[in-house]
């Protein structure tokens, strides 16, 4: 049952894909299939073994292709799976050729056709340019990279997004292609590339080579470094390349497209400058062996190599700073910005924190290299630099302060961010342009007066509840004379007055008593009750009968 539900989903899928064109032609929208497809088994996460799946001969062709990949990155590890990959992507290459052959039906429409042709292209290409023949792959991904632009041009802006993006793709393989053939302006084109964050995938590692290739050739024309007024030799070679290729490297994270790009090209460049470290620190260390066998070693100064090293080490450091700080950049940005989801927790204060810690140990590092203890200059630059990033990281420390209400320890650093700022701005006089980088501290100080201006005045309404900690449940109309924060008043329940009223003694209503009756003469009524007994029975009967009356 699952597998006949699966299958059905497949059919509907295909039949969704599969166009009739108002003539009766058939057309199949090749592009949007295998992007779609190879965004939902698999290759978003680089697993290309989820991809090998059965879609007509077009999936063929994918199955082949996705097969080839998986055992190219596997190849890294193991060459043997060359030969393997090579037969996986002639097939692919088959296949993409049957599906040509069968989309030059009359049944087919223009659209599909062309898009079958620059599919068999781009395969044909990539074949080619495994086995390094670049001349035909060249023509073979032109061809390719004429037609998706043409189609680009000619259907709506969801497909023509599609387009550009296969010819975003194939535009370092072409370049490099040239670049093999001979054309040596082509090394400028794949540079840009990498700045923009092009030549992903197969490309990344060929355009890196590339790169570290075209170094080496002008490795051999350099011979030495000036730094800090020292002229040192370099000899080498890695360290060489390293030196090289540095102006580049910096510029390309100078112009970087996007944040993640440039956090790629500094993590590329520090782990460069790691090695090439690492290759001087071995050299130190058979120099070391030499010095300790000779009977002539200046112990006094600081040798060429030491002091290669120690400019090796510089360099890392500062892009280790300049990293942290761009870092930073971007956090502050984020910080600013209300949170769109309570849930998602956001940049906080201790983040930045963070991050100028590092900066400062990188800059307490700079102060002990070897050969700079005496360049009082550099020392003082150093210096200067670090009281720059104590007074953010001060800034940000007060921030987190207030976060959690403590007012009176975020107002004191915030006096002494102002401290740093203004000792920096005495001292930064005497500096002229070599401090140009690093940020400005006057918008520290405007920021600084802005948030102490807030920071006072909810100290003073922090004060008035904190006065107050023990409950109080006394109503409103009792404590008017009295001002409270009390956030109940504006709820549900507001307490206004005590209901009901506890009970009140009042006056009662006066009871009057006749005390007077007690000293009242009555007069005698002795004569009236005799009267009334002397009558006896008769008098009885007479009255009875009325005779009396």
């Amino acid at each position: 049952m699952a597998a006949d539900k699966q299958n059905e989903t497949k059919v509907s899928s295909m039949d969704e894909n599969k166009k009739n064109s108002p003539d009766g032609n058939i057309g199949l929208e090749i592009l949007q299939i295998i992007k779609e497809s190879q965004q939902q088994h698999g290759l978003r996460h680089g697993d290309y073994q989820r991809y090998r799946y059965l879609l007509l001969v077009l999936m063929e062709a994918e199955r082949a292709w996705s097969y080839a990949m998986q055992l190219k990155q596997e190849a890294n590890t193991e060459p043997r799976k060359r030969f393997h990959l090579m037969a996986r992507l002639r097939k692919a290459a088959k296949h993409s050729e049957k599906l040509e052959k069968l989309c030059e039906s009359p049944r087919v429409d223009a659209k599909t056709k062309l898009e079958a042709q620059a599919y068999t292209a781009y395969l044909t290409g990539m074949v080619e340019f495994e086995l390094q023949e670049w001349k035909r792959a060249m023509e073979a991904f032109n061809k390719c990279k004429t037609i998706y632009e043409k189609l680009a041009s000619a259907f709506t802006e969801e497909l023509a997004v599609l387009y550009r993006q296969r010819v975003d793709e194939i535009s370092p393989n072409i370049r490099y292609c040239a670049y093999n053939i001979g054309d040596q302006n082509a090394i400028n084109d794949l540079m840009q590339m990498r700045l923009t964050g092009g030549g992903g995938g197969m490309m990344a590692e060929k355009l890196e080579a590339l790169i570290t290739q075209a170094r080496t050739r002008q490795a051999a024309t350099m011979s030495e470094v000036e730094w800090r007024g020292r002229t040192v030799p370099v000899k080498i070679d890695k360290a060489r390349i390293f030196l090289l290729g540095l102006a580049d490297n910096e510029a390309a994270i100078a112009q970087a497209s996007n944040e993640e790009t440039k956090e790629h090209l500094y993590e590329t460049l520090l782990a460069e400058c790691r090695d090439t470290i690492q290759a001087v620190r071995e050299e130190l260390k058979s120099e070391a062996k030499q010095r300790d066998r000779g009977s002539d070693a200046d112990s006094g100064k600081v040798s060429n190599l030491q002091f290669l090293h120690s400019y090796l080490t510089y360099i890392k450091l500062c892009t280790l700073v300049k990293r942290n700080e761009s870092m930073a950049h971007t956090l502050q940005a984020k910080l600013k910005e209300p949170e769109a989801d309570e849930n998602k927790r956001g940049p906080r204060p201790q983040d930045l924190i963070r991050l100028y810690d590092i900066i400062l140990q990188s800059l307490a590092e700079l102060s002990t290299l070897q050969g700079l203890e005496d360049d009082h200059t550099f020392q003082k630059e150093v210096s200067l630099k670090t009281l720059v990033y104590k007074a953010y990281r001060c800034f940000f420390i007060a921030q987190s302060y207030v976060l959690v209400k403590k007012w009176s320890e975020a107002l004191v650093l915030y006096e002494r961010v102002l401290k740093y700022a203004k000792e920096v701005q005495s001292k930064a006089k005497s500096f002229n342009n070599s401090l140009k980088d690093l940020p400005d501290v006057q918008e520290l100080i405007a920021e600084v007066n802005a948030e102490k201006y807030s920071l006072q005045a909810a100290a003073i309404l922090g004060e008035i509840p904190s006065q107050q900690q023990v409950k109080d449940n006394t109503p409103l109309c009792n404590r008017l004379e009295t001002f409270r924060l009390d956030p109940t008043l504006v709820g549900k329940q507001p307490n206004l007055v005590q209901f009901p009223p506890d009970f009140q003694p009042i006056p009662c209503k006066p009871l009057f008593f006749d005390l007077a009756l007690n000293h009242v003469a009555f007069p005698p009524l002795d004569d009236k009750v005799e009267q009334k007994g002397k009558g006896g029975l008769t008098g009885y009967i007479k009255g009875i009968f009325g005779f009396g009356s």
